[in-house]
């Protein structure tokens, strides 16, 4: 890696604050030369999705998540009109919340918010409430907890964290269709405690959702306190700065204003057709090199600052599901994917860096660069003014030379610092190189079958469970080996999933079901008694 490489691969922008050096990604000189024709088709297909394009052909859908920081580039005046309408009513909303105008039935304000969500639904907002939160050493304006999942025990843990503050808490339910089953049950769950506070939780409750949707139907009738867009045109994994994300970062306290700006300027840079002026070009075709644009090695993402800490987390959704395909837009089985994880520096360095330079060699690494360590003076830790930051940087360096010594490859974005408009401009930078990506190994980002199939999985599983124990209660007391209730029940029943639904349900003393161990295990037996 020599001076002279990295000057001629080395991006800055210093308007944006913004750096990327791939000059650690040892790809001949004439591979981007190599690349341009389909890189210009990329272009091509992305300028087609902003002018309002079919680009989900499966569920004739256009793709708009661009328009939500810039509506004057929607196809139709409505549209524009829609999202600028959005975004006047979530401050509107905002303003009344932090005001006190809207306030719990109780009595006081509004000062803790639940967001109940899941997928691109929770990992935006968590990522922008973690990296945002108390910035320049301001106080938020509500405290942000979160259901994300239908674990009742992680429900649990959150409504004891909020305790009798629960009455002082608004809750924000996100979900396009309302038919998300995990989302679903957080509201139901959420509800529930606040029924047995005595509290009225329509009072509280807020819905995020698509025109007509279940859950619009049940905010509507129920009377909530307030219903935001979310439209079929965004995908959950590019919607943090539509409703999805602004109004959990506003009430937050977070800019909103900054971070559109942040994905603006961003969009306008990576809308250039010029390679040497596009750093979401020279990432996609740096990715394209790395892993044989089949997805042959795993991208690692490292950012040296706490406050970034979910943004792998937020990358692997904004990633896998768009780029994890099995066929191309062609109809060909390609099987493709970038596998994603990640944590933070320096702290991996005690975790997974000794296999990253000593193990298999099966990745590349991005390193997240953030040159402003706090709003204030630092303390100095050592002689000479050394600080914690300048320790900071050094474990970076070190690390990523200590990774080309072993021929491990790496990219490292750098940043000016963490805020609003910065975090805007990595969101916008990332959705647009998945996007050129996609277009070079021509399969369609903006869709997600694998996840629709395991949705339907999910479903016939509770149709199981649901046989099982209709099929005990039909003969209470009675005792059935795993065997013999697959025979009972009939039909193309597994074994093995009715022996995993059976030990939850025997694990579990409201189900009704109890088990009588036995030697060998398979030999134990289930009963429950009549409803």
């Amino acid at each position: 890696m020599t001076w002279d490489r990295f000057k001629s691969l080395y991006y800055q922008n210093p308007r944006l604050g913004f750096g990327l050096d791939v000059s650690r990604m040892p790809f001949p000189e004439d591979f981007l030369p190599s690349m341009e024709s389909r890189l210009q088709q990329a272009f091509r297909d992305l300028a087609a999705l902003e002018r309002g394009a079919i680009a989900n052909p499966d569920e004739n859908r256009m793709v708009g998540h661009y328009w939500l920081r810039a509506p004057e580039l929607a196809p139709s005046p409505e549209l524009s009109a829609a999202i600028t309408g959005a975004v006047t009513a979530i401050k509107e909303f905002v303003a009344s919340v932090h005001a006190g105008r809207i306030a719990p039935p109780t009595g006081g304000k509004f000062k803790e918010l639940l967001v109940v969500g899941i997928g691109g639904s929770a990992l935006g907002p968590q990522l922008v409430s973690h990296a945002l939160g108390r910035l320049n050493g301001r106080r938020d304006k509500m405290k942000v907890s979160f259901f994300d999942n239908t674990d009742p025990d992680g429900m649990d843990y959150v409504l004891a964290e909020l305790g009798t503050r629960l009455k002082q808490t608004l809750v924000v339910v996100v979900s396009k269709s309302g038919g998300t089953v995990e989302t679903r049950n957080g509201m139901l769950e959420a509800a529930a405690a606040f029924k047995a506070a005595g509290l009225d939780y329509p009072k509280h409750f807020v819905a995020v959702t698509g025109a007509g949707s279940k859950l619009d139907q049940t905010a509507r009738a129920e009377g909530w306190l307030a219903h935001f867009p979310m439209w079929d045109w965004v995908g959950g994994r590019t919607s943090e700065l539509s409703a999805v994300g602004l109004l959990p970062a506003a009430l937050q306290g977070i800019k909103i204003d900054q971070m559109l700006a942040g994905a603006a300027a961003m969009d306008a840079v990576t809308r250039k057709p010029k390679l040497s002026e596009n750093p979401a070009a020279l990432l996609a075709l740096t990715w394209f090199w790395a892993t044989d644009g089949r997805g042959t090695k795993d991208m690692v993402v490292l950012p040296y600052k706490d406050r970034l800490l979910l943004f792998s987390r937020y990358l692997q959704q904004l990633v896998m599901e768009s780029l994890g395909k099995e066929f191309d837009l062609a109809g060909n089985v390609v099987n493709q994917g970038i596998a994603v994880y990640g944590n933070k520096g320096s702290t991996d360095q005690h975790a997974y860096v000794q296999q990253l330079r000593e193990g298999v060699n099966n990745f590349f690494v991005t390193f997240i660069e953030v040159l402003k360590d706090r709003p204030g003076v630092s303390l100095a830790v050592d002689q000479g003014g050394i600080t914690s930051g300048d320790y900071l940087q050094g474990f970076f360096l070190g690390t990523r030379d200590a990774l080309t010594e072993k021929d491990r490859h790496s990219v490292t974005l750098t940043v000016s610092e963490v805020s609003p408009r910065t975090l805007g401009m990595l969101i916008a930078l990332y959705e647009r190189v998945v996007g050129l990506y996609a277009s070079l190994i021509g399969v369609n980002a903006y869709h997600q079958p694998g996840v629709e199939a395991g949705k339907k999985a999910a479903t016939a599983v509770i149709a199981l469970r649901n046989r099982i124990v209709a099929a005990l209660r039909a003969q209470p007391g009675a005792a059935f080996t795993v065997e013999e209730l697959a025979h009972l029940i009939g039909g193309q029943v597994q074994t093995e999933l009715a022996f995993k639904v059976l030990e939850h349900l025997a694990a579990n003393p409201d189900s009704g079901v109890t088990k009588s161990a036995r030697k060998p295990w398979f030999e134990s037996t289930y009963s429950a008694s009549s409803e």
